[in-house]
Parts: C-alpha cells; sequence; structure tokens
C-alpha cells in the first residue's frame, strides 16, 4: 500500500473525510444530489401519514387480470422473443402504437422518428447528454419538473428560469430571457417545458400562447424540447394539441406510458426530427445497448388487444374526482392569504403560502402532523420557492385527501399565529426529513 492510500483509507476510517472517493470523482458528479422529493418518500409512504406529495398514478384502477393475461400468453407463445436482445430504436410495433396514441394530441408521425427509452427520464437523459456542454442554458418553466433539473445539473448546464402565470409559460418573458442571453453571448440550447397540466403548477399554456412560445423559439433558433406525460389526462374536452403537432423540425417531444398505463413498465419514447433522432439512438446503444424486449412487447400488446381510451377516461374521471375533492377541501379549510393553481388535469397543485411562511421550514412539523407534501424550492434551480408547495391528489382516496388537507391546513394555521405573534413562522428546517427515500416524481 503506498503512503497516499494508507492516508486516503485513515481518513475515511477516521470520519474526517466521509466519502473517500471524492478526489477522484468527475466534475459532473457535483450536480448529482438528492432532490426534495427523494427525502420524503420514506416518510410519505408510512401508513399513517396522508402523502400529498408524491405523483404515484394510482395502478389499482388498471385491470391487471388482462395485464397478467398478456403477459402469460407472451411468455408463452413469444418467450424466446421477449427474453431476448432487442434493436436499440425500439420495436416497431411498439413504435407504431405510439404514433396512434400521439395522433390523440393532433401529431402526425411516423415510427421511423420514435425512439422507444426506459421512461421519458431517460429520454430527457438522452436529450440532455446529446446537446449539452458544461456551462449551456436550458431554459425552463420557474418552477419546473424536478426530475429535469436533476438531469440538467448532472450535465453541467445553466438553467435559467422563465416566468410563468395561470395561462403558462409567458411568451413576453420567453423573449425577452432570450435577448438578453443571446446579449450576454451565452448559447442557449434549448427550451425545456411541460406545458400540458404542468408538473409541478397544474397550469396548462393556452393556444395562443403555443403558437406564440414556437414563434418566438423559431426566431431565436431555439429548440423546443416538450415533455408530455399528462397531455391524455385532462378532465374537460378534448386533448390539447401538443407543440409538435405545429412545428416537425423545431420540437422534440417527450413521452410516456408511466401515467396512462403504469409506471412499472419503464416505457416512454422521444419523437424527433431525423438527424436528432440518429444521435439519440446512439446515446441510447452506449447507455444501455437495448432496453426490454419484455416489456415493450407486453406494452404493445396491451395497446393492440386493450380498451386503452376507455382505460384513460376512466384514469381521467378518477383523477378530476380527487381534484375537486382536494380544491373542495381546500377552499373549505385553509387559512386566508394562501392561493393555489386549480388544473384542469394531471396531478399537482401548487400553492403560493401567505407572506412569511416558508414551506421547507414547515414541513417538519407537518410530518409530525401525519401529513406529507412537497415544498417549492425543489421545483427551481436557483432556490426560489420557499413559499410554495406541491400537493398531489393522484394517489390517495378522497377521505384521505380530505384529512391531509385538514392537517396542513392546521399546522399552516398555526405558523401564521406565530409570525402575527412573533415575528417570523417555525424554525428552519433539517437538511431534509429524518428519513430517505428513493423518488416520488
Amino acid at each position: 500500500m503506498t503512503e497516499e492510500q494508507d492516508h486516503g483509507r485513515r481518513t475515511a476510517a477516521h470520519g474526517s473525510r466521509i466519502d473517500a472517493y471524492v478526489d477522484r470523482y468527475a466534475a459532473r458528479a457535483t450536480g448529482m444530489v438528492a432532490s426534495e422529493i427523494r427525502a420524503l418518500f420514506a416518510v410519505a409512504s408510512r401508513p399513517e401519514v396522508v402523502s400529498l406529495a408524491g405523483g404515484m398514478p394510482y395502478v389499482t384502477a388498471l385491470p391487471l387480470d388482462a395485464v397478467g393475461e398478456i403477459v402469460a400468453d407472451l411468455v408463452a407463445h413469444r418467450g424466446t422473443v421477449a427474453l431476448q436482445y432487442g434493436s436499440a430504436q425500439g420495436d416497431l410495433h411498439l413504435r407504431e402504437h405510439i404514433c396512434e396514441v400521439m395522433r390523440e394530441e393532433g401529431i402526425d408521425a411516423g415510427p421511423d422518428d420514435v425512439v422507444v427509452t426506459v421512461g421519458s427520464q431517460q429520454a430527457l437523459d438522452l436529450i440532455t447528454r446529446v446537446f449539452i456542454d458544461p456551462g449551456d442554458v436550458v431554459l425552463a418553466e420557474g418552477p419546473s419538473y424536478v426530475g429535469a433539473l436533476g438531469t440538467f445539473a448532472a450535465y453541467q448546464a445553466s438553467v435559467v428560469h422563465v416566468a410563468m402565470d395561470d395561462e403558462g409559460l409567458d411568451p413576453a418573458a420567453l423573449a425577452e430571457t432570450i435577448d438578453t442571453l443571446s446579449r450576454q453571448g451565452r448559447r442557449i440550447k434549448f427550451l425545456y417545458t411541460v406545458p400540458t397540466f404542468q408538473n409541478p403548477a397544474g397550469v396548462t399554456l393556452s393556444a395562443p400562447r403555443r403558437r406564440q412560445v414556437l414563434e418566438i423559439c423559431r426566431r431565436a433558433g431555439v429548440l423546443v424540447v416538450e415533455d408530455n406525460p399528462y397531455g391524455l389526462l385532462g378532465f374537460d374536452g378534448e386533448p390539447m394539441r401538443a407543440l409538435r403537432a405545429d412545428d416537425a423540425d423545431g420540437v422534440v417531444y417527450l413521452g410516456s406510458f408511466s401515467k396512462t398505463l403504469a409506471p412499472g413498465f419503464r416505457v416512454g419514447w422521444a419523437l424527433a426530427p431525423h438527424a436528432v433522432r440518429d444521435k439519440l439512438v446512439l446515446a441510447l446503444e452506449s447507455a444501455v445497448l437495448s432496453h426490454s424486449t419484455f416489456t415493450q412487447l407486453t406494452v404493445g400488446q396491451y395497446l393492440a388487444t386493450q380498451p386503452w381510451r376507455e382505460q384513460i377516461k376512466h384514469f381521467r374521471e378518477l383523477y378530476r374526482e380527487r381534484r375537486d375533492t382536494l380544491l373542495g377541501a381546500m377552499e373549505a379549510l385553509m387559512p386566508p392569504g394562501c392561493v393555489w393553481t386549480r388544473p384542469a388535469g394531471g396531478f399537482f397543485v401548487w400553492v403560493t403560502l401567505p407572506d412569511g411562511l416558508d414551506a421547507k421550514a414547515i414541513l417538519p412539523r407537518a410530518v409530525a402532523e401525519r401529513v406529507a407534501f412537497v415544498p417549492g424550492t425543489g421545483f427551481f434551480a436557483d432556490g426560489s420557492g420557499r413559499r410554495n408547495m406541491r400537493l398531489s391528489y393522484c394517489y390517495p382516496e378522497p377521505e384521505r385527501i380530505r384529512e391531509g388537507v385538514r392537517r396542513l391546513a392546521g399546522v399552516i394555521q398555526q405558523e401564521v399565529v406565530m409570525r402575527d405573534t412573533f415575528g417570523t413562522g417555525s424554525a428552519p428546517a433539517h437538511a431534509g426529513v429524518d428519513t430517505p427515500g428513493p423518488d416520488l416524481a
């Protein structure tokens, strides 16, 4: 053992350095940190805690017997194919079905331009890997999806947030931000947006703004990455027309079956212009060689044999009831000064607390009262969002949602009283929640 190795061993053993390998990591590893949501899972999964935190689909509503039959038939009759390596681009028949699904949102595309991925999260990782050099700018809504922010940080992108309101991304703010960054000589690689039932804000980009955003990005030469996992889960009317439906060359569209079928299959996709598609396939091959043929064939067979549109309609009705329950309970119970969005679909409501309150500081007290939410700071790259929290209504039963709001409203009211009495709310929160755990997207 060399003197250097012995020093590293002794340093780690004596606790002066927790991670003996820290000096060997690539610079990009410093951006790999646990999200606000990851630290909540173990707490939120306790049966006594009402979790308004996680975006977990209500998979109990699936026809599990039909899914079981599909799996059994696949193993019995196509097992040697399903259990073998496959194409990095993905199974052709599944890609054809994906094109059928996207037609619900006005997208006319062929299977050659679809790349199947391990959920849309891998598609986002591949896009970032292909386009981002350290220091490049990614424009993103403020707030934005926490999983996207983690990916951008891991590739050392500089995230610049663009303001939103109840109609989604503000086109004037987008144009001003692009102009400012261009005058500064900074390289903007793409705009990342969740335009429909946005995570975490729950708002939807209006039709007039969609046209404006596309035109602004087209003039500036900025690629649009449209992440659309919730697009078919609207509560009223037909699905919104996707951005990709109106710009085949300037938009990369990311989709997923995690919300409309089940996240456990881990099947998503990217629809990209030809040249970008080729790079995505190469990046995917280097990452995983090929992903699960078994899950692709299962999802493809589900789409071919089951009334998937009716199943999505069932999900929509179920989530609409839970959205209405959450909003009704908040109207009745939340203290004055709280305001929130009113989503027309998807999973989430975005809450702004009264002046002087800090959602992250409130969280430990909320958990002690057996209710969980996600603090808003996790959805900003710059640490904004201290007065915000994300609430999810997709998983708890309606009566649990009402009870969760009752507990949360009581905690917030206590914080308001403390603010009015002492000029401040509760003491600052710990660094995360007491018990860590896996993601709640």
